[in-house]
């Protein structure tokens, strides 16, 4: 089991060093592969390597404001967008394990994606682990959603995503609870705590750019009349909101199409920022 220190580690020795975990369609496991083979997209392989994630969203109760993330302008994929409190993969062969098995999803216990954001949440933003016990993490749902990194990499881009990704939510009681004066600046550009209408009035804003992967969560399932923001005692403390069996598919938002391997529509639905999918 390898003791990882993201403090020692450049952006290009992350994706050299990071083993991600590949998966078949079902999100078994079926083996793994560097982070940077995992991400390149070109004619042998259009939309990547399938590969398991997760996506963090923690929410101040005091205000009901979400903390949003901008990614760093270092960084290889994806750089300068915005996207929620923090996205990243739990690692191959790490101590505490990030591997779960298929009965840690369909008792939604997950440990192996937590003890993943738990590392990446210190690593990124400074949070201490201890402020972020394990049962606090609600998880949600998974969905399977690709997407080239044209926007910043251009429509040949050799870059982008494609994963099933975890989504969990996290609560405080108050944002004074977190020192976020010190992010990773390699990680991370800034932070910033939102409300439901200021995130709407963001994502309006054309000078701004936010990931695929959020766009698709934020659309589907966190807004809206029915959105998880609306009743955030319901989403952490009920199963209302969850989906253990399921995996929702998404195509990404069409300036997301393309990409050195010309990748089209996998799954038929189009636009990302729609966000409707099936959940096969």
């Amino acid at each position: 089991m390898s003791k990882w220190n993201g403090k020692t580690m450049t952006q290009e020795d992350f994706m050299e060093k990071d083993t991600v975990l590949v998966l078949d369609r079902n999100d078994i496991v079926i083996g793994s592969e560097s982070k940077r083979a995992a991400h390149e997209f070109n004619a042998k392989q259009p939309t990547g390597v399938l590969h398991r994630a997760f996506s963090v969203f923690i929410f101040d109760e005091s205000t009901n404001e979400l903390l949003l993330q901008q990614r760093a302008i270092d960084k290889i994929t994806f750089p300068s967008v915005w996207t929620n409190t923090c996205c990243s993969h739990p690692l191959h062969g790490m101590s505490p394990p990030e591997l779960d098995q298929p009965t840690d999803v369909a008792d939604g216990t997950v440990p192996g994606v937590k003890h993943a954001a738990i590392r990446k949440l210190e690593h990124e933003l400074g949070i201490p682990p201890h402020q972020l016990p394990h049962d606090k993490f609600k998880f949600l749902t998974r969905f399977h959603y690709w997407a080239a990194d044209t926007v910043t990499h251009g429509e040949k881009s050799p870059w982008g995503e494609h994963e099933i990704d975890y989504v969990l939510f996290f609560t405080i009681a108050n944002k004074q609870e977190l020192n976020l004066d010190n992010p990773n600046r390699e990680e991370v550009n800034g932070v910033k705590w939102v409300s439901q209408q200021s995130l709407l009035e963001m994502m309006d804003d054309s000078s701004l750019l936010f990931s695929p992967w959020f766009r698709i969560i934020v659309n589907k399932w966190v807004i809206g009349s029915n959105g998880w923001w609306n009743d955030l005692k319901t989403t952490m403390n009920t199963d209302t909101f969850c989906d253990y069996e399921g995996i929702s598919r998404f195509d990404p938002p069409k300036e997301h199409l393309g990409g050195l391997g010309d990748a089209g529509l996998m799954f038929g639905d189009g636009d990302g920022d729609k966000a409707v999918g099936d959940a096969s």
